[in-house]
């Protein structure tokens, strides 16, 4: 019996299928692992380019309009006044340009300023160390883009600490209160989902559904161009098309700017926490459609391999019942040679 069961085993062990059982999965996770990067990539290179494609055809026309109309005007100005030289008017739009880059604009024989004032400055340090960089604003000397980069090198990892205490917070309150509810309530899942759709919820509306009402109010902006700001700048994209307190014809009150950098600092942690929240989603899908995937495929394997596997023992079995056979008349030679000696 010790011997034919060492022939199972060993026909077992040397089947095909057996193999397969263990080393499909492995060279399955390989090949995904191996075409996984490439498709993403692929995809990620997709998404840009249709984004390419959609921006330039909604926004080149526009532009090549906006140029048009300048050049216009800049013949236009120059034939009118003909005591103007091109050159001369050419150097002095430059440096208008330049001045506004800078925070000066003209406001009739007076230039006006503020925006490296200390309120400006303390705008321009949150925006830095928040990587909006808005760009509309930015050292000129030497010394102060030197300090610039030794601040933003130590100030963008106390933000993002900051943010990470912030964002831990959020969901402390949050499943706090989901607790509260199940312990009042005796509720389980519906608390949780509940306290999630609310804290979603009120962060729409305390950071980017009301606010845009403040910018209208206090910018001049439409409420779409609000909303267009709020979202830009809590992303940390920050174009800089559009930024607060920069336009000379009004007059902002000194709480303004401070309580913006406040609504920036929270507003980055909840849409951070909205952002973590789709990825987790997006990978909870993805590692369930590759688990599903993977069962199917070690099912499928586990399946080949017991069909080899049985191939093997049967082949095994009718090996030994043929091995058998041989040897019964021998033994049966040897056990009644004695019998006829006798």
């Amino acid at each position: 019996m010790e011997i034919e069961f060492t022939r199972y085993c060993r026909a077992a062990s040397s089947a095909p299928g057996a193999a397969a059982v263990v080393a499909g999965p492995m060279v399955a996770a390989r090949q995904r692992r191996r075409w996984g990067v490439p498709v993403l990539l692929a995809a990620y290179v997709g998404y840009l380019g249709l984004g390419a494609a959609v921006l330039q055809a909604l926004e080149r026309p526009a532009e090549v309009q906006a140029a048009q109309h300048l050049l216009r005007e800049h013949w236009e100005l120059l034939t009118n006044h003909t005591c103007l030289q091109g050159p001369a008017l050419q150097r002095l739009i430059e440096g208008v340009i330049q001045a506004y880059k800078s925070g000066i604009t003209l406001q009739g024989n007076t230039t006006s300023l503020g925006r490296w004032d200390y309120s400006g400055s303390f705008f321009f340090s949150i925006s830095t160390i928040t990587t909006i960089g808005y760009g509309n604003l930015s050292p000129s000397t030497a010394v102060g883009r030197i300090f610039c980069i030794v601040f933003a090198l130590f100030g963008i990892p106390l933000n993002l600490v900051l943010l990470n205490e912030i964002g831990q917070l959020m969901l402390l309150g949050v499943q706090h209160c989901a607790h509260c509810l199940e312990e009042v309530f005796h509720w389980q899942n519906k608390a949780s989902f509940l306290m999630k759709t609310c804290a979603l919820v009120i962060g729409l509306l305390l950071f980017l559904l009301l606010p845009p009402l403040l910018f209208s109010d206090k910018e001049g902006w439409s409420y779409e161009e609000g909303f267009y700001y709020s979202f830009i700048t809590l992303s940390t994209i920050g174009f800089g098309d559009y930024v607060i307190g920069m336009n000379p014809d009004r007059t902002y009150p000194s709480w303004y700017k401070n309580v913006i950098s406040l609504w920036i600092l929270f507003g980055m942690a909840w849409l951070a926490l909205v952002i973590k929240f789709c990825i987790n989603i997006l990978e909870s899908s993805s590692d369930f459609c590759k688990c599903h995937k993977q069962n199917t495929e070690m099912a499928e394997d586990f399946m080949d391999g017991n069909k080899n596997s049985m191939t093997g023992l049967q082949n095994a079995e009718i090996s030994s019942n043929k091995d058998t056979k041989m040897k019964e008349p021998v033994e049966s030679h040897s056990y009644t040679a004695p019998t006829e000696a006798l």
